[in-house]
């Protein structure tokens, strides 16, 4: 076991180098791709023009997708990854869309039956601001407050929750709470041909309605958490006895499958997209498996990219968390992102963090 630990190390390692070398040469071509007409600028507006990220991302995508280049990657095989929560969406005022959701389902839907066990969670983390760990346990909780949920029943409560105010900001609704120079990257991909998926460890199905709304990327390329779905009716019965009637239902029990973090994000890219991206995009070490999945990508050249949440003005950003982030991004060979000093907006124009914190 020792010395497959050992080769294990090795290759990361040499995944990492290898990453540092293609983000020097990627930053040395920066002044060739000016020459060819691509400007920094008029691809990602929103970051500042000496950006080292979008620099690296530009030149990166340049490359690939020039068909005299080297590196030249054909459009079947231009696939990026996007971690949802952090990456793409708010998740600090005050925690993950997903638990917001979950609390205000408990505590202030009064059609909501929840159990002692929902009520006592959801009002303790309310009350003291300290919510539970991304764990299985977690989504255990948060799936019973979905049961008898359908799909589509499901998707309207979300769209419906996220048209509310954002807490924490003025001037921004829960589902519009998207970073714009995120936004742009999407965008800035999208029109190179590349197909962009969304790996995320909030529930796909919670999911799926606010980047459909924010992103306009199609359900069936959110991938998330899982929870069991069966057959309105279906009241146990063995799902390999039992028949989908024609005027049949989906509806979810209330039960968990998977919580999509880690290492799971690589099982389920693979069962699900059936090629190894050659783009990711995270914000924690949760993501760490996605990217280096992402890197040790042996037919294409792949980079990955890591967000620090190190702005405290117009962001509740951890500079402690985003120094250690800034650090592993440099042992596993990532590209930092700094929302304080990439980006010239978070949120866009009049949306402004509330002095006085976060509000219900």
């Amino acid at each position: 076991m020792g010395g497959g630990k050992s080769t294990r190390f090795g290759m990361l390692r040499g995944c990492a180098l290898l990453a540092a070398a293609a983000v020097a040469a990627l930053m040395a071509g920066c002044a060739s791709l000016q020459d060819a007409g691509v400007g920094e600028a008029q691809a990602l507006e929103l970051w500042r023009a000496d950006a080292p990220a979008k620099r690296v991302l530009v030149a990166y995508v340049e490359s690939v997708t020039r068909e005299d280049s080297p590196d030249y990657i054909p459009p079947e095989e231009r696939i990026a990854v996007f971690d949802f929560d952090g990456t793409l969406f708010c998740e600090t005022a005050p925690t993950y869309f997903d638990w917001m959701l979950f609390d205000h389902r408990v505590l202030d839907d009064r059609s909501c039956a929840a159990g002692e066990e929902l009520v006592s969670a959801a009002r303790s983390a309310r009350e003291t601001g300290r919510w539970p760990g991304l764990s299985l346990e977690r989504e255990a909780m948060m799936a019973k407050a979905w049961r008898g949920f359908t799909p589509e029943t499901l998707a309207a409560y979300v769209r419906a929750f996220a048209a509310g105010p954002q807490p924490g900001f003025t001037g921004m609704k829960r589902g519009e709470a998207f970073y714009r120079p995120m936004v742009e990257v999407v965008r800035f991909l999208e029109s190179r041909g590349f197909t962009v998926y969304v790996c995320s460890g909030t529930d796909r199905f919670v999911a799926r309605p606010v980047v459909e709304d924010g992103l306009s990327i199609p359900p069936r390329h959110v991938i998330g958490s899982d929870t069991v779905l069966v057959a309105k009716g279906q009241d146990g019965a063995d799902p390999l006895a039992f028949v989908y009637g024609v005027d049949g239902a989906l509806e979810f029990e209330g039960v968990p499958v998977v919580k999509n973090l880690q290492m799971n994000k690589v099982s389920v890219m693979a069962r699900e997209i059936g090629a190894r991206p050659v783009l990711a995009f995270g914000n924690s070490m949760s993501d760490a498996s996605m990217l280096n999945y992402t890197l040790q990508n042996s037919r294409r050249k792949a980079m990955a990219f890591m967000l620090l949440c190190d702005d405290t003005v117009r962001e509740y950003g951890n500079l402690d968390r985003a120094e250690k982030m800034r650090a592993a991004c440099s042992a596993n060979g990532w590209i930092p992102v700094s929302m304080r000093d990439d980006w010239m907006t978070i949120y866009g124009a009049g949306v402004v963090r509330d002095s006085a914190g976060f509000t219900r």
